[in-house]
């Protein structure tokens, strides 16, 4: 009986179907294969979901919905309107100025590395040159009888005050001492630039003085008045300007 048992579960075995395996190839080296397979399959997939997984990340860094995100507030105050002033007066001419501001700040008896600063500011601004109207009265104006002549006396051009232009302006470079630097750490002056922004709008309000601004601005008001007259049928116009 044993050995009935024994040759029919041989029988079993012998019976069962077999894949056949390539000419040439080992067995071993299938298996290896297989699993090389497997395992390209499954790095395929991890960069996949990594490569998925950073496009989402960044867009959700990108966005507002981050925890961290930071968001802008703007709790300023409403305007408030001080004053309204008519002016009379004709822009007559604009100078446009650029300034190379080297302030520097220095401790007595310490040396520049220890404590002190140096900036090097580029100032942009503009510089009009105006005639002010509203102080003419009318005994500035002579007209002859028959209306074909007229003379009208203005006072001088002057100068508007420097509009730095922020946008243009910039600091090119600063220098500071180790205690400064220091300080920084632990305090923001807000008012830090004030110093060369003052010291670039005095240079160029100096600067414009020497220009031909006003002269410019005398002729381009006598150039306006004379057409303006003599539309009104005046075939001799003479603007002058005085102080007096």
């Amino acid at each position: 009986m044993p050995h009935e048992h024994e040759s029919g579960l041989k029988e079993s075995e012998s019976t069962k179907p077999t894949r056949p395996l390539p000419v040439g190839v080992p067995e071993a080296d299938r298996r290896v294969d297989r699993r090389s397979r497997i395992w390209g399959l499954i790095l395929l997939a991890v960069i996949v979901l990594v490569g998925v997984g950073s496009f989402r990340a960044c867009s959700w860094w990108n966005s507002d919905d981050r925890p961290l995100a930071q968001s802008t507030v703007d709790r300023s105050g409403p305007v408030v309107l001080k004053s309204i002033q008519d002016l009379a007066r004709f822009q007559a001419a604009t100078g446009t100025f650029q300034v190379v501001v080297d302030l520097e700040k220095d401790t007595k008896y310490v040396p520049k590395a220890i404590a002190g600063q140096r900036t090097l500011f580029v100032g942009v601004g503009t510089v009009d040159a105006y005639v002010d109207f509203s102080g003419v009265t009318s005994d500035a104006l002579t007209m002859s009888e028959d209306r074909k002549s007229v003379s009208l006396r203005l006072p001088p051009p002057a100068l508007e005050k420097v509009n730095l232009d922020q946008d243009k302006s910039y600091v090119f470079a600063q220098e500071r001492g180790v205690i400064d630097r220091f300080k920084s750490l632990f305090t923001d002056d807000p008012n830090k630039l004030a110093d060369v922004y003052k010291a670039a709008e005095a240079k160029i309000g100096d600067a414009a003085k020497e220009t031909d601004l006003s002269s410019r601005a005398q002729d381009n008001t006598r150039a306006l008045l004379t057409g303006l007259f003599k539309s009104l049928g005046f075939t001799t116009v003479t603007v002058t300007f005085s102080a007096t």
